[in-house]
């Protein structure tokens, strides 16, 4: 096969699973859960190389996506300081504190509760860019905050999880080494692989590949959704309200959040391309890098919330995109009005 025919293969698979994500999504979890139920005695039995396994997945689900952040992108911030500076208020200020009380009043598993603050102190999640493209957003607004959020995950999330969490006792070097494993090294060698291609390939080479590390991050995805729920299967049958505790904070966390930073936004002046530059970036969770840490540093029950939020949050930020134009409409409300009261210069003669 010829490697054009290869790009055109790749690309068919990436939209594909892109379509078809949550279905695809739903399959890995019904199966994983299904063997899990089947086999929970040889799940148990083997749980730390199931661990490392998912320690495996998550690198490599992670890597492909560190390809893409171009730290460029960075000193381009002055150009978005407004939408860039909210959307990082929404994520390190406003984001923990709703999680924290949604936590407290919904999840009275401490490890389930773990497990919600982790996933909601990773923000970025890996498809928000793609979203924001859809509805027809800003995608150099989402680039430049995309990049300096995820830059500050590994500085922020120890800081957060130390004095945010309760009773769990936190394996701070765990955490740090999960952190070095699974997002500084991915992100070292995403920014070095970066580099090589577009020395060898140029920037049209980056974009030739760009399906095939879309694709390789969403298969790894869908496997460790399945190996987590593998190794949990058995528990999640007997605490089948975990799965509903868990949608119901979801589904509060995104119906609190997408209004109020689209009424944020709207007051603070944001066009509605910005908005949609950031709105993804600011509710959107990168359940991926959540799995990791939460797998290596504890008890694949805290993974469960990462590996279960992704369906409830894809259904409902899919939702806001179908109403892209009733948005539209509330963001160009009064600046015509704005437009039409300022005073005109009359020309002299």
């Amino acid at each position: 096969m010829e490697r054009k025919q290869m790009i055109q293969l790749f690309e068919l698979v990436a939209n594909n699973l892109k379509k078809y994500l949550i279905i695809y999504s739903i399959v890995a979890l019904a199966i994983g859960w299904g063997l899990g139920i089947m086999y929970a005695p040889f799940a148990k039995d083997n749980t730390l190389v199931f661990k490392n396994l998912v320690t495996v997945f998550v690198f490599f689900m992670i890597y492909p996506m560190m390809v893409n952040l171009d730290l460029k992108e960075i000193p381009k911030m002055i150009k978005k300081p407004k939408a860039v500076g909210l959307s990082l208020i929404y994520n390190y200020a406003i984001t923990p504190v709703i999680a924290f009380v949604l936590s407290y009043l919904f999840l009275h598993n401490a490890m389930l509760s773990l497990g919600f603050m982790i996933v909601m102190l990773m923000p970025v999640g890996s498809s928000s860019v793609g979203y924001t493209g859809i509805a027809k957003g800003s995608i150099e607004t989402a680039t430049i905050a995309q990049t300096i959020s995820f830059l500050l995950i590994p500085i922020l999330t120890p800081i957060y999880l130390s004095f945010m969490t309760r009773g769990v006792a936190i394996p701070m070097m765990l955490i740090l080494q999960s952190i070095l494993l699974l997002i500084i090294l991915p992100m070292i060698l995403g920014i070095l692989t970066r580099f090589a291609v577009i020395k060898f390939m140029g920037n049209s080479g980056l974009k030739k590949i760009n399906s095939l590390l879309s694709t390789s991050t969403m298969l790894f995805m869908f496997g460790v959704i399945g190996v987590i729920f593998f190794m949990k299967g058995e528990l999640l049958i007997q605490k089948w309200s975990i799965l509903i505790s868990l949608s119901i904070v979801t589904l509060l966390y995104l119906g609190i959040m997408l209004p109020l930073v689209t009424f944020i936004d709207k007051k603070a002046g944001l066009s509605y391309k910005d908005h949609m530059g950031i709105v993804f970036l600011s509710t959107s969770k990168n359940n991926s890098t959540a799995v990791a840490i939460a797998t290596m540093a504890f008890d694949p029950l805290v993974a469960i919330p990462a590996a279960v939020l992704p369906i409830f949050q894809m259904i409902i930020l899919v939702v806001y995109i179908h109403l892209e134009k009733p948005i539209e409409k509330y963001f160009k409300k009064g600046v015509s009005k704005k437009v039409s009261s300022l005073p005109t210069v009359e020309k002299e003669e």
